[in-house]
């Protein structure tokens, strides 16, 4: 396809913005997460999250033990460790720069995109966002914070996003079984083999429902009110102009999800856990796989949880499997609370100096 088509339907799709109501949605920012986090939903899910994580302390068998032992850990191999995750957020910002541009949003059409750092920025505000309120919510916050940077349809951004979500889920699901066929071979752990098959679904369902999407969008297209019609051209505009060359973001979600074990491997290490990289790497992405469904914000609870049930059924003690799922979860989470937190304060003083 030329680079005109995105560009002449971009144009299309445009027309609806005579629209007050079609521009006001498209231009209306998100609510800002201090409103978000005072909802009565998102106080839910830390609640549930709080319970969560009470209950599984709880049953800790000596929580001296595991505090003994995260003192005690090599604190080169934690910072390597968080080194590797911030790194996927630069892979992260390389592969959205490649996707903005396969859709159309480069500069031969008018758009002027940030660089890494900007977007690297971009996204470790959105996974900030998906911290601190449920839903990823995170995800249309990346999609406003591009559409303000670029002027670029929050849609098409939208799209790209969506893309990239499934093309993820696809990479991971399938690592997830690989990896989970070197570690246990036929014989899984009950809950283990319940997220492999809840995992196989939401691809299934995914993937289908992409397909049904494309299939009919013209027909659903034609049934949507005029105010609704162009955000939903951009929006399917985004999502399969990745989707039909997607092969370099797969190859690069396979590296970013390879990093995601490489990351539980070094903090396993940190604290002189005998845990190989494809029991690591099968531990990380289950352990990632099951915040699909967004019970609480970024899985807060959930994953510490799964984690400290799981690595004991590849060898890991279960005081140290405490150790490293609490040590893991201060790179993943609350580091990122911290940064984001940052990130976030200085864009709102930009905005109103």
């Amino acid at each position: 396809m030329s680079d005109v088509a995105p560009l002449e339907r971009d144009q299309v799709a445009s027309v609806n913005t005579d629209d007050p109501h079609s521009r006001d949605t498209a231009n209306r920012p998100p609510d800002s997460l201090g409103r978000r986090v005072l909802q009565p939903r998102t106080l839910i899910s830390f609640a549930i999250a709080a319970f969560i994580v009470y209950f599984v302390f709880r049953r800790l068998d000596d929580p001296a033990e595991v505090w003994r032992q995260i003192r005690g850990a090599n604190w080169w191999m934690v910072i390597a460790a968080l080194l590797v995750f911030y790194s996927t957020f630069i892979i992260r910002a390389i592969r959205w720069l490649q996707m903005l541009r396969q859709a159309g949003v480069n500069e031969a059409h008018g758009y002027h995109l940030p660089g890494i750092p900007g977007t690297f920025c971009i996204l470790v505000l959105s996974w900030f966002a998906n911290c601190v309120v449920p839903a990823r919510l995170g995800d249309a916050y990346r999609s406003f914070l591009m559409k303000d940077r670029t002027g670029a349809s929050f849609g098409l951004c939208l799209g790209t996003i969506l893309a990239e979500r499934l093309i993820d889920l696809v990479v991971l699901v399938a690592l997830v079984l690989s990896s989970g066929a070197i570690v246990f071979g036929t014989h899984a752990p009950g809950r283990a083999e319940q997220a492999f098959l809840f995992g196989m679904i939401v691809v299934v369902l995914g993937v289908g429902g992409m397909f049904q999407q494309n299939r009919f969008r013209d027909h659903l297209e034609e049934r949507l009110p005029d105010r609704f019609s162009g955000h939903f051209v951009r929006l399917n505009r985004g999502i399969f102009d990745i989707l039909r060359r997607p092969t370099p973001f797969v190859l690069e979600s396979v590296v970013i999800w390879l990093a995601d074990g490489l990351r539980l491997y070094l903090v396993a290490w940190s604290l002189g856990a005998h845990l190989s990289f494809p029991e690591a790497l099968v531990v990380s992405l289950l352990s990632a796989l099951i915040t699909v469904i967004p019970i609480t914000p970024a899985g807060i609870g959930v994953v510490e949880g799964f984690m400290i049930w799981l690595l004991p059924q590849v060898g890991v003690p279960h005081d140290t499997a405490a150790a490293i799922a609490i040590l893991d979860r201060v790179i993943t989470y609350w580091s990122l609370i911290v940064v984001g937190l940052v990130l976030y304060i200085r864009r709102f003083r930009n905005e109103v100096k």
